[in-house]
């Protein structure tokens, strides 16, 4: 895909990865529709940042919870630009045990509602502006909470309603692999701990301990979180340079998953 020109609806960019996505397309040259809801005070800066980068923009004000208000934002979006080419579904809430204690049912259902339900809608209401283009593409944000769920270092940092959530997205890029082809490919990143997203710049973080806080570093195998500079490069890929790739998730974990007990060296064996 050549990026340059086309057009791109990114959920949840007032901050953090969606806004530093939000910014990188914008500087290859994509009309960018950012959505926001929380963190009002967040919106003079990145109405500044975007405007910095000389393309037209669209900032959208829409509470994806209410999926009334999703098909007339999407529809906003195409008829502003004239066009919709990239969906970038990154919208979710992060559900940390440390923060909110033991679940309520308002809890469990704002996790469902933010991190898997609203994504369903807007590409329901997506799919037929992405299909009029010649070569459209939807980038599923997921976290690993739907592999790992609530256990072991982790235990502190994703819930289970969140880690159900993020599970459930995967289906959802299969389906909607098959729902788009050939001219629509749905891919998906699967993020670990990142600095704006389980790590050293949200809340929860300093609500660890630092054993904790040693427990997960030492159980991703690069020893670090990730940066938002690693996601846009993760999308680059799949936007750019990875035409080929459908229904697909992308694991960008530090190898979180794979973390924990050392390979041993090999036994002798028996002859």
């Amino acid at each position: 895909m050549i990026l340059n020109g086309k057009v791109a609806l990114v959920l949840g960019s007032i901050k953090g990865i969606g806004k530093g996505l939000a910014l990188a397309l914008a500087r290859e040259g994509v009309r960018v529709a950012a959505t926001y809801y929380d963190w009002q005070e967040a919106l003079p800066r990145m109405q500044s940042e975007l405007a910095q980068t000389g393309q037209a923009y669209l900032l959208l004000a829409v509470n994806l919870r209410d999926t009334e208000k999703i098909g007339p934002a999407v529809r906003q979006v195409a008829d502003h630009f004239g066009r919709l080419d990239i969906l970038v579904n990154n919208i979710e809430r992060g559900g940390w045990p440390l923060v909110h204690g033991p679940y309520r049912e308002a809890q469990w259902d704002l996790e469902l509602e933010t991190t898997l339900r609203a994504k369903q809608w807007v590409f329901e209401s997506a799919l037929p502006y992405l299909k009029a283009a010649d070569d459209a593409c939807v980038i599923n944000f997921s976290s690993i909470a739907g592999i790992v769920g609530r256990s072991g270092p982790a235990g502190y940092v994703f819930n289970e309603g969140y880690s159900a959530a993020n599970r459930g997205i995967s289906l959802l890029t299969e389906t909607w692999a098959r729902m788009g082809a050939p001219n629509v490919r749905v891919n998906e990143i699967m993020l670990g701990l990142f600095e704006t997203r389980h790590a050293e710049k949200t809340r929860g973080w300093g609500l660890l301990t630092d054993d904790q806080k040693k427990a997960l570093i030492d159980h991703t195998l690069l020893g670090r979180t990730g940066k938002i500079d690693d996601v846009i490069k993760a999308m680059r890929f799949i936007l750019v340079d990875a035409p080929y790739m459908t229904g697909s998730v992308l694991r960008l974990d530090g190898g979180y998953v794979l973390g924990g007990e050392p390979v041993g060296p090999m036994p002798d064996g028996v002859e």
